[in-house]
This record gives structure tokens, sequence and C-alpha cells, in this order.
């Protein structure tokens, strides 16, 4: 332990665990109040709400066709579940400042260097791929479905069925859009090494394709369009990974 981490730890107050569970109460209210918050906010305007975000199918759907409620609360509950998935978005950049404010104060200094680009990458990151989801994967999925024409068949998306869909797409691919930041942390804690990586890229290709069929719908294309994505931010993590681990150790020979 260097001088540095020293000075951190002396600064750090010890907390006991009744402490430490009324810290964590404490950051958990603070994350609901604002999610209820946004939550509220969103309500009186579900209906616009809702029509953004099924956007992606309602802009693909052929002359005569429309979407479908299976039951008449459906109307109702659909648009308000995903005001409270909008206002659980919107504030996750709030949850991860609850979360690294929870835990900073038991690091040392050159982890808190560490975490705070990390937490502001993997935010971005996830938004983007959430983004990439709604604006690239949902419209080419329903603009293909859509075009899937049954004799005797009329296409009308259930738009609970839609939501389902949907959400599953933005987590998937938030969470997928996360690989570069994983495989930099995987790294830099010595749990993998760059070329075992590279040389794992054979079983790294098929576990993309079988993560997307897990996580996507069962269809080619959106599994598909997961798992390229999925590669190309492996590859990503891969670069940067190597470029952090020169970069360590240039400023420290030992490590």
């Amino acid at each position: 332990m260097n001088a540095e981490d020293k000075d951190s730890e002396q600064d750090d107050r010890e907390m006991s665990l009744v402490e430490h569970l009324v810290e964590l109460r404490s950051r958990v209210i603070r994350l609901l109040l604002a999610v209820a918050v946004i939550f509220v906010a969103l309500l009186p305007f579900y209906d616009q709400v809702y029509t953004l975000f099924a956007r992606p199918v309602l802009s693909n759907l052929l002359p005569g066709q429309s979407m479908l409620a299976k039951d008449a609360i459906d109307v109702f509950l659909t648009p308000v579940k995903v005001c409270l998935f909008l206002a659980v978005l919107v504030t996750m950049p709030w949850t991860l400042y609850q979360i690294w404010s929870f835990v900073a104060p038991g690091m040392y200094r050159h982890e808190k260097r560490l975490m705070l680009p990390i937490l502001a990458s993997s935010t971005i990151l996830f938004y983007l791929g959430v983004l990439f989801a709604y604006f690239v994967i949902l419209p080419l999925l329903f603009l293909f479905l859509g075009g899937v024409q049954l004799e005797g068949v009329a296409f009308m998306p259930d738009i609970t069925n839609y939501m389902s869909i949907s959400l599953r797409l933005f987590i998937a691919f938030g969470v997928v859009f996360e690989v570069p930041i994983a495989t930099v942390i995987l790294v830099q804690m010595g749990v993998v090494s760059i070329e075992s990586l590279k040389a794992k890229r054979p079983y790294i290709i098929l576990a993309a394709f079988v993560i997307g069929m897990v996580l996507t719908p069962p269809d080619i294309i959106s599994q598909t369009l997961l798992a390229l994505p999925l590669l190309i931010l492996f590859e990503i993590g891969l670069f940067v990974a190597k470029r952090v681990q020169a970069k360590t150790e240039h400023e420290d020979p030992d490590v």
C-alpha cells in the first residue's frame, strides 16, 4: 500500500453495520423519490409517451394496419408501464451516482479515479445501446414483420407484446453495449489477459450468437443484429484495454 492509499484510508471514517444500512436506506429512498417524481411528471402525457415509444412499429405499418389491445385495461396500463420504465431510464445517472456515493468512502484514491470514467462511459454506452435498439433494431424488425402477408391473417401487433419485446431489446442492447467496459475491467483486474481473449475469439463469436438467441425475440434479424454489435464492441474493448494496459505499464513499470 502506497502513501496515497494510506492517506485515503485514514481520511475515511469507519462505519458500523447499522450506519451502512442507514446510509443505504437513504440512498435507496433518494433513488425511489427521483423515479417517482419523473414518473408522476410523465403520467399526464402517457398518450404522447406511448406514441413516441411505439413509433418504430407505427411508422412501419402498412395502410389499414393498426396495433391491437387484447384487454381493455391494457389501453391504460401499458402506457403507464412505459412511463415507469422511462422514468427509471431517465434517472439512471442519478442511480449510478447514488451507488458511487455509497461505495466511494471505502475506495482508494486511485480506484476512485478509475471508477468515475467507468461510471460515466458505462452510462453513455447503455443509452447508446437503447437508442440503437429504438432507431435501428425495432424499425428493421417491424418493417420485416409488417411486410409478411398471409392470406386471411391481419397483422395487428399487440401493444402489450410490443412493450415486452421492446423493453427486452432495450435492456439487452443496453447491457451488450457495456462489453467494452467489462473487457477493460476484467483485463485491468487480471482476471483475463488480452492474449487469452484473442485466442478465444471463435468461442466468443459462438457465444455472441447464443446470447442473441437468448436475449432477443425468436427471429433471425434481431438475433443477428445483437450478435454483430456484440462482436464489434468486443473488439473495441480489446483495443481500449490494450491502450489502458500500455499506459498503466508505462506509468508504473512494476505492474
